[in-house]
């Protein structure tokens, strides 16, 4: 069992609020760590998977099944395939408030985030908070007694994957979850899209990992029109398959890049897609270092959450972040490197100037931290993962 580091966040949060929801990808642990933060409730819980008929029967009546379990809490898994819950859960919290009852909480699962922010914040705005579970990071890995970070990077962060038995098993395992999501989850959302053209879009992003968005280059590739092609996009991302960098502006005076860089978010899919199947061969793929960086981007925004806001800074000059965490007025600049022997590039020592961030870090695969000058220090991601959680108010003993 590899302790999750939002668990404990969690539970407060469940202390604080009637209705707490987990988003994420399907099989990245959320049933899971659900059913473990129950056990730190003293009440007893009763969990419905909305997948399950049996369980769609018990809601049958879900205003009767709700009254008749009100002193436990209740996990609903696959919220976003009954969301007209919604609205009842917001008149039984209302009801038991205006009352003067103890608000029993909801836990709600969810593996469609636009789909559950559109119903609930319809029906819940004030009495749910939002939180994200990724795979797993190197922190919770390292914290289990795992010490090897290029196995996470190579299999990724999905726990099946990276607990296989084998390298191969693993792989087996990746090419199966990405076949169910094309097969069988996109059409159960109402998607009428052929998992081939899909896949072949898949696998184009993860050509491109960590590529300035180019929509018209990619539609040409897959023969279809880019509004198509960004409504695959808004798809992936909405399954939690990819995501999109935001360029960050300010005041700053400079000509910005303004398309997005896009990530596949786990590094074993992307690896999964290009038939990358061992270290060895990921060591000499061209995509290596685009998989370094989104694997320790990844890694850094599951600890962060929401505690911060996220970009990459690119000038038609040349200067670039690979990352900037921003929180109120104050910067973090992370450069990521895939080598032993990081130096400060050009253009990061002119974004560096241009702007003037509170911290700089080079992100680097070695073990051992230092400075290269006064403000830029090299640093692994562990360790950095583990500042992070400091500076964000996070308890390094959650995960």
């Amino acid at each position: 069992m590899i302790e999750r580091f939002l668990t404990n966040n969690i539970v407060s949060l469940l202390n604080e609020f009637p209705a707490v929801a987990i988003l994420g990808p399907r099989q990245v642990g959320k049933t899971t760590i659900a059913k473990e933060i129950a056990q730190h409730i003293s009440s007893p819980f009763v969990y419905l998977d909305l997948e399950r008929p049996s369980d769609l029967i018990k809601l049958s009546n879900p205003e009767l099944y709700f009254q008749t379990h009100s002193n436990q809490l209740i996990i609903i898994d696959e919220i976003q395939r009954m969301p007209k819950l919604f609205q009842l859960l917001r008149s039984i919290i209302d009801e038991r408030r205006q009352n003067g009852q103890k608000v029993k909480q909801f836990l709600l699962l969810g593996s469609a985030s636009r789909e559950l922010l559109k119903h609930s914040s319809e029906s819940l705005a004030g009495r749910i908070i939002y939180t994200q579970l990724s795979g797993f990071t190197i922190s919770e890995i390292k914290k289990a007694g795992y010490d090897n970070d290029n196995l996470l990077w190579l299999r990724g962060s999905f726990p099946d994957s990276f607990l296989s038995s084998s390298d191969n098993a693993s792989m087996n395992w990746r090419q199966s979850f990405i076949m169910t999501y094309l097969e069988r989850e996109i059409p159960q959302l109402g998607y009428k899209i052929s998992a081939e053209i899909l896949r072949r879009a898949l696998t184009i992003f993860a050509h491109s990992q960590g590529d300035l968005l180019n929509a018209s280059k990619i539609s040409a590739g897959l023969g279809i029109s880019v509004p198509t092609i960004i409504r695959y996009i808004d798809l992936f991302e909405d399954l939690f398959f990819i995501r999109l960098l935001r360029p960050w502006s300010s005041n700053v005076k400079k000509r910005l890049v303004k398309s997005p860089k896009l990530y596949i978010r786990d590094s074993g899919i992307t690896h999964a897609l290009l038939n990358i199947k061992s270290y060895e061969e990921l060591l000499g793929h061209y995509v290596q270092g685009g998989s370094f960086e989104g694997f320790v981007i990844e890694n850094i925004l599951s600890i962060v959450g929401n505690k911060m806001s996220s970009w990459f800074y690119r000038t038609a000059a040349g200067s670039e972040v690979d990352l900037i965490l921003e929180s109120g007025t104050n910067l973090i600049a992370i450069e990521i490197k895939r080598s032993l022997t990081p130096t400060i590039s050009q253009g990061f020592y002119n974004a560096l100037l241009d702007l003037k961030p509170k911290k700089a870090y080079i992100v680097y695969p070695g073990k051992d931290k230092y400075y290269l000058t006064s403000q830029v220090e090299v640093i692994p991601l562990y360790q950095l993962l583990n500042l992070l959680m400091n500076s964000a108010n996070l308890s390094a003993d959650n995960g």
